[in-house]
């Protein structure tokens, strides 16, 4: 397929963009449709990324009906880009079937005539050459976005009115989506790293699987996600779930305080770009210590201690 339409379709719920919006946006090159319900700061929030926002203002959360809905809308775009997200993952297959498309998911590089995607937890990349239109999963975490120019026009929003075919968004019967009884708040202690706004990481710095235990406990109390790198993970102190690196879980977080992690390249390579980072090691030279908004020069087994003891959490 030579080069054509790329459009990100981004799920919104509340008015809150997903783990790896803005990635999929940069990667689309400025196109998007935002689903779901009060799309208005969603879209605030990509106005310096963003040259065209359609709106669908769908109602809450399902997505059978809004692949549904949507379908006539996407027929005519090379390539249909979802952020990797969990309703991003959730989205992308039904939308594949509502367009007779073909479905690619974990895309690190996404393209109508070109997608690589990330396999073995990122130790492969697989690599198409598509011949029709696709429907596609990017990654988050997996690019950066650029910086928006200074004299950039204001993109164009418009609300998408019905498709052809169906109703307005918002209208079809939910009939192939399940009922929701309830939401519960993200649990920072379970919730997905990729999209954990705090971490609290450990590395082999900190010495033993006990202080992991001790190092989930602080986590908790400061309302942050644990994660540690993959020596740790290997080791068996602590789940592969909570890896993080190009072979574990890449992520994004506002703020990252990393205690006995030197920052080795396959660590680094799945951080992201935090806002703010916090690094805790004995070896000042060392790339995390290099990285770091606040770089403290100490081992990190007894500072983990003292600040268990400071926020009165038990050392077990």
């Amino acid at each position: 397929m030579t080069a054509g339409t790329v459009l990100a379709v981004v799920p919104v719920r509340g008015g809150a963009l997903p783990a790896g919006a803005a990635e999929t946006v940069a990667e689309a090159g400025g196109r998007v449709l935002l689903v779901g319900d009060e799309l208005g700061p969603a879209a605030d929030a990509l106005e310096d990324l963003a040259t065209e926002i359609l709106l669908a203002e769908a109602g809450p959360y399902a997505p059978g009906r809004w692949a549904g809905e949507l379908a006539g809308h996407l027929a005519g775009e090379d390539l249909v880009l979802l952020p990797g997200s969990p309703d991003g993952r959730d989205l992308a297959p039904r939308l594949a079937a509502a367009l007779d498309r073909t479905l690619l998911t974990g895309a690190v590089l996404a393209g109508p005539d070109r997608v690589v995607l990330a396999r073995l937890g990122g130790r492969r990349a697989e690599e198409h050459h598509p011949e029709g239109a696709l429907v596609v999963t990017f990654e988050p975490g997996c690019r950066s976005v650029p910086a928006p120019a200074p004299d950039r026009p204001r993109p164009v929003r418009r609300a998408l009115g019905p498709a052809p075919g169906t109703g307005s968004p918002g209208t079809a019967p939910p009939s192939s989506d399940a009922t929701v009884v309830g939401v519960s708040p993200p649990d920072p202690a379970s919730m997905d790293l990729a999209e954990a706004p705090r971490i609290v990481a450990g590395g082999a710095g900190l010495g033993e699987a006990g202080a992991f235990a001790l190092l989930a406990r602080v986590a908790t109390a400061l309302g942050a996600s644990m994660g540690a790198t993959r020596v740790v993970t290997d080791a068996g102190w602590v789940g592969h779930e909570r890896q993080i690196g190009t072979t574990g879980v890449t992520v994004g977080p506002r703020v990252y305080l990393a205690l006995g992690i030197s920052g080795a390249v396959q660590h680094t390579g799945g951080l992201g770009h935090p806002e703010h980072i916090i690094s805790i090691n004995l070896d000042p030279s060392c790339p995390m210590m290099a990285m770091a908004d606040l770089a403290i020069v100490t081992e990190a087994a007894p500072l983990l201690e003292a600040l268990a003891a400071r926020l009165g959490v038990d050392g077990g």
